[in-house]
């Protein structure tokens, strides 16, 4: 028998005008995890589906299980023990749990109709295993993010695959729910399975990756024992060069308070928010899971409504009832979800960048007037380095770093005072979040205001001027110096125990 489950030999893949695999190599042993790392664009996914039969390699040898194997579908891929868990979740939304698990191969009656009662009772039991406690008659709909995420890992296990590919399955998830999956990971281990196991999260690789490939601009990089690699060579191997300054914050001046909320409350998610953010001034805002952070930022932006509250716009007081209102008032704001509610992934860049500004660039009789507005969205795509073969590429063809770009152009181009970022760097690469960070440091430096949500504490830790803490739909506390805050204190206003902390500290 062969050393390695899968081998894939001299990959390449050729898109038109895009050589998105390069001569590229992986093996996967039997019972390993196996980590892929890269930048955004790097490769990954394209190989994994290839890996999938969602691509057919342009040349290149794919032997899985000791056998080389002819271009297959993906159904075929099933067929031979290999399944996926794709990055980007497509649940059929209005049917249940266990139709979304068992879609295509329902267990039938000897009358050939499908055997509800059967299908219930297996998916119960496939749901057991992954610890999700939910309904199998559950339509899709009810459940969050995070448990349609778990409800993929559970239809890739129902498979019984020999090879399990997950592409970023942490990215929406809780850190109880990301230990519960890497129990998963490891349990499938035990068992003799395979997982590939793609994530941009250094310390997830470390804990969970028996090996580490790495791959950059589409070409093999190298493959080592994760126990054998040390951060800074990984990262090195990633990007080509030395992340030195992962969180390059400058010093900028901090000018007059621009925005002022006062007691802002949604009935369902927050009460009696209040802050300020000057010109210059990067104001983080931390918390968990539900703390209502995202929430915030959305009804400030007239995404949701407000049940009280007011709004100051440099002393003036101002009426948000929708998004509109918000960009007039020079208001920007960087989704949390760029694929459900930034992007138009079918359209083009040009399109995707302009989309807010489009009636600046209408003449008189309301058509597009093509020369300036190509103009202007060359100079946001040199200025914020967005990697793309031409405006005209559809941007679901980009990589996840360079859709960012793409939405951060978007919002650029509408010349905001105010800039609202929730998650800038979830999902994207060590080196463009280095990227996005100098961008955000360089904005405040050009005066603007700057908002920004993030779940990674040395991220908020590292780029705020200041911090506000949520927990539970309300503010625990804002600490004027980032420099005086450690991870635990944070985490302490983060889960609403900060008085019992300071305690402890002997009341400081």
């Amino acid at each position: 028998m062969s050393e390695y489950l899968l081998e894939m030999k001299n990959i390449k893949k050729v898109f038109p005008g895009v050589l998105a695999l390069n001569g590229v190599n992986l093996k996967v042993a039997p019972g390993e995890i196996h980590a892929l790392m890269g930048e955004n664009g790097a490769g990954k996914s394209t190989l994994m589906k290839c890996i999938a039969g969602i691509y057919k390699p342009t040349s290149g040898e794919v032997i899985f299980d000791g056998q080389v194997q002819e271009p297959y579908t993906p159904a075929e891929a099933l067929a031979k023990g290999i399944s996926m868990i794709h990055q980007e979740l497509s649940p059929v939304l209005h049917r249940p749990i266990m139709e979304n698990v068992w879609l295509g191969r329902e267990p039938l009656t000897p009358l050939r109709l499908v055997d509800h009662r059967k299908m219930y009772n297996q998916t119960k039991e496939v749901l057991k295993e992954i610890e999700l406690e939910e309904d199998p008659a559950s339509l899709m709909s009810t459940l969050t993010v995070a448990k349609m995420q778990m409800v993929e890992i559970a239809k890739a296990i129902s498979y019984n695959s020999k090879l399990i590919i997950m592409d970023e399955p942490t990215s929406s998830l809780t850190e109880k729910e990301i230990k519960q999956l890497f129990a998963i990971m490891r349990k499938l281990k035990s068992q003799g399975k395979s997982v590939i196991f793609i994530s941009h999260k250094l310390d997830e690789i470390y804990e969970i990756a028996d090996r580490v490939t790495v791959y950059r601009d589409g070409s093999f990089i190298g493959s080592e024992k994760t126990a054998d690699l040390k951060v800074d060579r990984l990262i090195n191997m990633m990007v080509g060069r030395d992340v030195k300054e992962m969180f390059p914050k400058t010093a900028c001046p901090i000018g007059e308070v621009q925005l002022e909320v006062k007691n802002l409350s949604n009935r369902k998610y927050f009460r009696d928010v209040s802050f300020t953010v000057r010109r210059g001034e990067i104001l983080g805002i931390a918390g968990l899971v539900g703390a209502g952070r995202s929430e915030v930022i959305e009804t400030i932006f007239g995404m949701r409504p407000k049940s009280g509250g007011e709004l100051f716009i440099d002393g003036k007081k101002v009426e948000i009832r929708r998004p509109s209102d918000a960009i007039q008032n020079g208001m920007a704001w960087l989704t949390e979800d760029r694929r459900q509610s930034g992007l138009f992934p079918m359209l083009a860049v040009q399109l995707n960048i302009a989309i807010a500004t489009i009636p600046r660039f209408l003449n008189r009789v309301g058509l597009i007037r093509e020369s300036q507005l190509n103009q202007s969205c060359t100079e946001f795509v040199k200025k914020i380095q967005v990697k793309t073969p031409s405006l005209d590429q559809r941007v679901e063809n980009l990589s996840g770093g360079n859709q960012q770009k793409v939405l951060v152009a978007r919002w650029l181009m509408t010349n905001p005072n105010i800039l609202f970022m929730d998650e800038p760097t979830r999902g994207i690469d060590v080196g463009t979040k280095s990227e996005i960070h100098r961008l955000i440091s360089r904005l405040a430096g050009e005066g603007k205001s700057i908002v920004m949500v993030s779940s990674e504490l040395p991220e908020i830790m590292g780029m705020s001027d200041r911090i506000m803490i949520m927990h539970q739909g309300r503010v625990t506390g804002i600490v004027e110096n980032r420099k005086d805050l450690t991870q635990e204190e944070l985490m302490a206003y983060a889960t609403g125990t900060i008085d019992e902390y300071k305690k402890s500290k002997g009341g400081k």
